[in-house]
């Protein structure tokens, strides 16, 4: 009875946070004043193929998309409502996955930047995109469920779904300010959506450009899983019951980013599946201290309390 009592807690307490976030619902005029911000992009590679992806208007004659979307490119175009454009340079932020691409007289007006760094939990957001067979942009809607600092800027985990070809498209806050650029996604059912944030597009801004067939280098998600950061490292131990194994990289994640509620987080859970209750309570306050929105660790909380008292 007291766990069924803690989890109808958890279900009201994400009914009130997304009710909260629903007096923000963006109107179809921004919706739709946001979709002219973003472009379809053509590319064709090195090796005789052709990908598409997604992008952002976000200054004048220039948008931005990811960089594994124009990697190894031959050539750039960007389409908006149907009107091709080429790309003529770009400036690449390889490590982050953000480059630029400088596109000749592009008609399109151009998006008001936000800050990632101001995103809160549970905060609405919603991303549009651009999937490989669509020819016209596609939209989602979610919260915020992850800030993760890496570097000077946050990576943003939402809810906002996006399928391939979207890479590059834009995450919109509820004012429709950009604040994020949709870029992977986690493998498996139970997928996370990783957004990079809008601070590292504005830091290329000054950036010298480059030629488009610019030697790729490969991403900080591309590299080893040994070489990912902690928050990529946590997700397939979490979402598939590899408790050992969580318990170990969350150990080292706490040791080394202590001021980190994600690490603390992900500890808490390992030491409550372990039945180390008085670490995972501890632990999991620890959560809460830092982030009051943190629903996860106030439904584990409510779980520890109901069964340990």
């Amino acid at each position: 009875m007291i766990r069924l009592l803690f989890t109808l807690l958890y279900s009201i307490v994400m009914h009130l946070s997304i009710v909260t976030s629903a007096w923000a619902v963006p109107t179809d005029a921004l919706l739709v004043q946001a979709a002219q911000h973003v472009v379809k992009v053509h590319v064709a590679l090195k090796n005789g193929n052709n990908g598409t992806g997604s992008g952002v208007v976000v200054a004048k004659n220039r948008i931005v998309t990811n960089c594994h979307v124009v990697a190894n490119a031959s050539s750039i175009h960007v389409t908006v409502e149907g009107v091709p454009y080429i790309g003529s340079a770009i400036t690449p932020d390889w490590y982050h996955d953000v480059c630029l691409v400088t596109v000749k007289d592009l008609d399109a007006p151009i998006a008001t930047i936000g800050a990632s760094e101001s995103l809160e939990y549970e905060q609405a957001v919603f991303a549009i995109g651009y999937p490989n067979v669509s020819s016209t942009p596609v939209r989602t809607f979610g919260h915020v469920k992850g800030l993760f600092p890496l570097d000077d800027s946050v990576i943003i985990r939402s809810s906002s779904t996006f399928k391939r070809g979207e890479s590059g498209g834009g995450v919109f806050d509820d004012t429709g300010h950009l604040v994020g650029i949709i870029t992977l996604k986690s493998p498996g059912k139970q997928t996370y959506y990783y957004n990079m944030p809008v601070e590292w597009v504005q830091a290329l801004l000054d950036q010298p450009e480059q030629a488009i067939t610019t030697h790729a280098k490969p991403a900080f998600w591309a590299t080893s899983a040994d070489q990912w950061p902690y928050f990529m490292q946590v997700v397939q131990p979490y979402l598939t019951d590899d408790f050992t194994s969580l318990m170990a990289v969350a150990t080292q994640w706490a040791a080394q980013e202590p001021n980190n509620a994600e690490a603390w987080f992900y500890l808490a859970v390992a030491e409550y599946v372990a039945h180390d209750a008085t670490n995972a309570e501890k632990h999991m306050r620890k959560v809460i201290a830092h982030n009051a929105q943190h629903s996860q660790a106030i439904y584990y909380l409510g779980l520890i309390t109901a069964e340990h008292g």
